[in-house]
């Protein structure tokens, strides 16, 4: 029991992080013209991947590792797919700025000054990663609370 509920509370805490973390470097990279705003945007952006460690460690052990309801539960639960599916999608959209956010970062370490002119479309994908971090929370909200069992024609 303890061990469940202390991995439901590090996979919440690690929603609010994540939620923090993209919005806060969503905001640097809106607002990013020079390397003064890079300092902020590298701290949120690993903030933002210490959540999805968290996110994906946490939940995959809840899911699959005999501490909830078990995995065919959550195979046949419908907000389940819905909360995964955002999952691939956060991942794939993170692909372009994840590799941006490594050539900055090793730029920076060189001396270099990294090519910036990505940065608004990068921000652009964090809204975006954010509406699904959000998709997200309410999937998670509604398996909760039984939600989704019925109500998608099981």
């Amino acid at each position: 029991m303890l061990v469940r509920w202390l991995l439901a509370a590090i996979h919440l805490l690690a929603f609010g992080l994540a939620l923090a973390s993209i919005l806060r470097r969503t905001r640097g990279l809106r607002r990013c013209t020079s390397t003064e705003a890079l300092p902020q945007i590298f701290s949120a952006d690993n903030g933002w991947g210490i959540s999805a460690v968290l996110l994906i460690v946490t939940g995959a052990v809840r899911a699959f590792g005999g501490f909830e309801k078990g995995a065919d539960y959550y195979l046949h639960e419908p907000l389940f797919h819905v909360k995964m599916g955002a999952l691939v999608l956060i991942l794939l959209l993170e692909i372009a700025p994840m590799m941006a956010l490594l050539r900055w970062r090793l730029a920076v370490r060189r001396g270099d000054v990294p090519d910036l002119t990505g940065a608004p479309k990068y921000a652009s994908i964090g809204v975006w990663q954010t509406v699904l971090l959000v998709v997200m929370v309410f999937a998670a909200t509604g398996m909760a609370r039984g939600v989704g069992i019925g109500m998608f024609g099981d």
